[in-house]
């Protein structure tokens, strides 16, 4: 049974989504957990869910990381905050996957600094899952490294690939990357570089590398990889979740307009709701943190108690697949891979 390290204070709906959202996971995955943060906001809710105050393993602290605060907080100034202690945590054994909404900044560096990075990586990615027409993509990176290189790329192309066949059963996974054409002379000189090293590591049989991904055809799901710098990638991101809310806007005004389309509305609920699965990223979680050391989720910042819960599965799905073991065996035996810091 997995035990789930819960930051409770990171986020905009803190410690109540954490929490409700934590006790939905755990009645409905059978997970242990561990809540980390201010035990006197944290015991009204769990008492509010039927829970006694023994139930559940509390971590107090209530000192909270801020989004706006300096990442580097998480281990200098505040490392006593919820997350500081969480990480701390979760490097102690103390848990096996960690899940917070919080500072993104701080979570990064938090895991790099504490939880350390896999020998051999030489920068942790964000690699959430984007909607597409055959069932998402894994886009990585989205806003760990906002400057990339080719090495950087390359990793991140094996990452991604081994993520997606061990923790998502999706076998030998296509690699695209993303540029603005589909020509191998297309895009910015990085751009050509990575695209020439992973034509090299496809013919070497380390990966299944496709070519490169124009934006508009992230969606056709012809990819199951998308590899990009974290500058791109979380511009990427951020730009289908606004198209999302804008269709998901649209259609509600449509179907509202009058009486015709209400009824309309109602006899397509069924096909609405799938269609609002398939672009809300309250189903999917949030993203894996790959190429450190141990499981952690970040979950959207504005994350509510049902899309906490499914960043917890996400999270015992990532430290039951493998995932971090077979990166070890893979990239620690990289000539001259030394121990990161």
């Amino acid at each position: 049974m997995s035990r789930i390290i819960i930051d409770a204070m990171g986020g905009d709906n803190a410690p109540r989504a954490q929490v409700e959202g934590a006790l939905m996971a755990y009645k409905e995955f059978g997970c242990e957990l561990l809540f980390v943060g201010d035990r006197s906001r944290i015991l009204p809710i769990l008492k509010e869910q039927g829970f006694g105050e023994d139930t559940f393993e509390i971590e107090h602290t209530d000192v909270v990381l801020h989004t706006e605060e300096d990442p580097f907080l998480v281990v200098k100034g505040k490392k006593n905050s919820s997350m500081g202690r969480a990480l701390e945590l979760l490097k102690q054994g103390r848990g096996d996957a960690l899940v917070s909404s919080g500072n993104t900044g701080a979570l990064l560096t938090g895991a790099q600094l504490v939880t350390k990075r896999i020998r051999g990586v030489r920068r942790a990615a964000l690699a959430p899952i984007i909607p597409t027409k055959k069932g998402g993509a894994l886009l990585i990176d989205c806003g760990a490294t906002a400057e990339g290189n080719a090495e950087y790329l390359e990793q991140f192309a094996l990452m991604g690939s081994v993520y997606l066949s061990y923790s998502l059963g999706r076998k030998n996974p296509v690699v695209g990357l993303l540029n603005n054409g589909a020509e191998e002379t297309k895009g910015d000189e990085l751009r050509k570089e990575v695209h020439q090293i992973l034509k090299k590591d496809h013919a070497e049989g380390k990966i299944n590398f496709g070519g490169n991904c124009e934006a508009r055809e992230v969606t056709e799901g012809e990819f199951d990889v998308i590899v990009t710098d974290g500058f791109t990638g979380n511009i990427m991101m951020k730009g289908m979740e606004g198209m999302g809310l804008y269709i998901s806007g649209l259609m509600k005004e449509m179907f509202y307009k009058n009486l015709f389309t209400k009824i309309m509305g109602l006899l397509l609920k069924p096909q609405i709701n799938q269609l609002k699965a398939k672009i809300d990223y309250k189903e999917v979680g949030g993203a894996p943190l790959i190429g450190v050391q141990s499981a952690i989720i970040k979950a959207h910042g504005s994350a509510n108690a049902y899309a906490f819960r499914s960043a917890i599965r996400q999270a015992m799905e990532y430290y039951q697949s493998g995932v971090i073991e077979e990166l070890t065996k893979r990239l620690g035996k990289e000539k001259g891979s030394g121990e990161n810091v």
